[in-house]
């Protein structure tokens, strides 16, 4: 079974988080930014890089690390374990409600392959969070945790 280093970002402004879904493979599900780590590259700086990568945003911030966990990606027909680095990333100013970014860098995907669409919108942490395919909402808790030790509005 191939395994692969993983970075999780859970980008929040305010007490919202930041979600996308795919348009072409609505199975994909709900999911956070994320990606996979480059040979050499330090894991914060893939967890930036990937959260600028994929939503498009610039002046993002890495916050904190939230934690890592071994997942076994094969109940998404995936023959690959997935060690997965949770971060925190601050959002400080102000974006659409919704957009939609194109992924042109993904790892997974050949070289020549069209760019993935992906639909970004803000969920209320203090509201019933959607599910997040695949354990991505494995940190959401310690998040919560996070955000109301640090200024109290979650």
């Amino acid at each position: 079974m191939l395994e692969r280093n993983k970075v999780l970002t859970y980008i929040t402004r305010g007490s919202r988080l930041l979600v996308f879904t795919h348009p072409d493979s609505p199975e994909a599900g709900i999911q956070v930014p994320g990606g996979s780590v480059e040979k050499d590259e330090k894991i914060e700086d893939a967890a930036l890089r990937e959260a600028i990568e994929e939503t498009g945003l610039a002046g993002l911030r890495l916050s904190n690390f939230l934690g890592e966990i071994d997942r076994d990606m094969s109940d998404i027909g995936l023959n690959e374990i997935h060690h997965r680095h949770f971060f925190h990333v601050w959002c400080d100013h102000e974006t659409p409600t919704t957009w939609r970014h194109y992924e042109f860098t993904a790892s997974d995907r050949p070289a020549g392959h069209p760019p993935i669409p992906f639909d970004f919108y803000w969920v209320d942490l203090t509201d019933d969070l959607p599910t997040l395919i695949a354990d991505m909402g494995a940190y959401i808790p310690e998040l919560i945790a996070l955000l109301d030790s640090l200024n109290g509005n979650v």
